[in-house]
């Protein structure tokens, strides 16, 4: 019988179901890295998108803020439109109106001269009264009246004459009465106007100081 030499060890040979286990363990550690290396891929394009996103945003809301300030404009615009057609509408009407009124005046007149001397009576009198009830409601105003002050701006004078009563250019007969509508004059009241006296002025400061001197006792006497 012969001995085999001392020494000597059969080597070990893996068996079939150990190798598998590595290869297993090789795959998964693999798989470890890949997935860690493709999440540190997909960060940076998730951030280039999210900025993209970020931006497109901003555009709209720059274009909403401009959509906006237009709209704005536009309603300004169009309130400040309405309120021009609106003022040249009165504008106009008041025209109109005051037109009217003005080819009505010589009526009037007549009116004003047959009631004067007693001849408005019968149907005239009442078609001459409502005549000048309408035209009041359209914001005709007669003006003009003896004894007040003459003012240029709605005084026309046709008359002149010196009194000794007046202290002031005075309206002291009424010619044709003076008309207006609203601000308006329609047409300016003919008057006669007198002045004060020449040298009344002074002589009645005189005759004032003449009083205040007889009333402090006078001149002195020696």
């Amino acid at each position: 019988m012969t001995e085999e030499p001392k020494g000597f060890e059969e080597p070990e040979v893996p068996s079939e179901a150990t190798q598998p286990e590595d290869e297993d363990a090789k795959d998964a550690a693999s798989a470890d890295k890949a997935g860690s290396g493709g999440q540190g891929a997909e960060q940076p394009g998730a951030a280039k998108e999210l900025a993209a996103v970020r931006a497109q945003l901003d555009q709209v809301r720059t274009a909403l803020n401009e959509r906006t300030a237009d709209v704005q404009r536009l309603q300004a615009e169009y309130q400040n439109y309405r309120r021009r057609v609106e003022r040249d509408r009165v504008a106009v009407k008041e025209i109109a109106i005051a037109n009217l009124l003005t080819e009505l005046l010589p009526v009037l007149d007549d009116i004003g001269r047959a009631r004067e001397h007693g001849e408005l009576v019968g149907g005239f009198k009442s078609v001459a009264e409502s005549l000048e009830t309408v035209a009041a409601k359209l914001g005709l105003q007669q003006f003009g009246k003896e004894g007040e002050p003459f003012d240029p701006l709605v005084h026309e004078a046709l008359m002149h004459s010196y009194s000794p009563d007046v202290t002031q250019t005075t309206c002291v007969q009424i010619l044709q009465p003076g008309y207006r509508i609203g601000e308006r004059n329609l047409r300016p009241a003919r008057v006669a106007v007198a002045e004060p006296q020449p040298g009344s002025q002074a002589k009645e400061d005189a005759d004032d100081q003449n009083a205040d001197g007889e009333e402090n006792g006078g001149p002195d006497q020696g």
